[in-house]
């Protein structure tokens, strides 16, 4: 991704995630903040959900990353190490989940479609943080956060990355330039193999064709691109697209709409708006934390 890690702010670890009170189910935090990153990768016993109304932000984990809009959240269970990175203006809700009522939640991090009720009840957990008392109605508002939170379907979309080294090396430089239009022949030189052995290795260690991970490779950095300022045309062409519409027609396929209206929903979503069911995010899977400072 672009975001210049030197130049972002340090943030420290939350010092509710390590606040341990089955009295206190759910704690809420709202935080603004501008290009700042986690100081340092950690694990805390609460559960955490992650959830930016406005801006996009990147959730670091056990060799995956997710590049998330608005519309969804990324949720990391506890104990589970990970880091955040918040380019751009970033609006953040956060919940922290008592590790005693985890129970129902995901087991590993994963992320979250929000619906516009639990979007509601996440910004009131947030305005109430710690402050409410056992049986009483924030209490019991909290206990319907949990609950929605129970029912919020994970989205599917990553990008694997591969453990075999010959498949690695050329994802890792398609990583670092997405537009990068070198043909199959000579990627193959890169990796040392055949086309054939190549393709036969993104299929086996990705579980998809070269060029079908290429293209969510592109989506992945579309959406993080975007969603903090680009403009659409100059994404597209930078991402080795030969035309707007080509590359507005490959958006489309995947993620149901065009970019424009994906992300005037998103933008909306912050302000109250309904979500439409086609919306999506994507992650994308890196085997090293070395892969992911090269992108930031």
């Amino acid at each position: 991704m672009t975001m210049n890690i030197l130049k972002a702010t340090k943030l420290p670890p939350i010092e509710t995630g390590y606040r341990i009170d089955s009295g206190l189910p759910v704690i809420g935090l709202s935080m603004n903040v501008r290009n700042a990153v986690c100081a340092a990768s950690h694990r805390h016993p609460r559960g955490q959900l992650i959830y930016a109304c406005h801006g996009v932000m990147r959730v670091m984990s056990e060799g995956d990353a997710w590049v998330v809009p608005p519309s969804q959240a990324v949720w990391v269970p506890s104990g589970i190490e990970h880091e955040v990175s918040l380019p751009g203006e970033v609006c953040l809700r956060n919940i922290f989940i008592d590790p005693s009522v985890v129970g129902g939640l995901p087991k590993r991090c994963c992320v979250l479609k929000i619906t516009p009720l639990l979007r509601e009840l996440i910004q009131k957990a947030a305005a109430i943080g710690d402050g409410y008392a056992l049986g009483g109605p924030e209490w019991r508002l909290m206990q319907v956060v949990l609950d929605e939170l129970s029912h919020a379907e994970p989205t599917p979309l990553h990008l694997p990355m591969a453990r075999d080294e010959r498949a690695r090396r050329v994802m890792e430089k398609l990583i670092r330039n997405p537009g990068d239009g070198r043909s199959m022949d000579d990627w193959a030189r890169v990796a040392c193999a055949s086309v054939r052995t190549l393709e036969r290795l993104f299929v086996k260690e990705a579980g998809m064709n070269f060029g079908a991970w290429k293209k969510q490779l592109r989506l992945l950095e579309a959406i993080d691109r975007i969603g903090n300022g680009s403009s659409i045309t100059q994404v597209s062409y930078d991402l080795g697209y030969g035309s707007l519409s080509a590359f507005i027609e490959m958006f489309r396929k995947s993620l149901g709409t065009p970019p424009g209206q994906y992300f005037r929903t998103r933008k909306a979503v912050g302000e109250g708006s309904e979500v439409p069911a086609s919306s999506a995010s994507v992650s994308y899977r890196r085997n090293s934390k070395k892969a992911l400072k090269v992108r930031g």
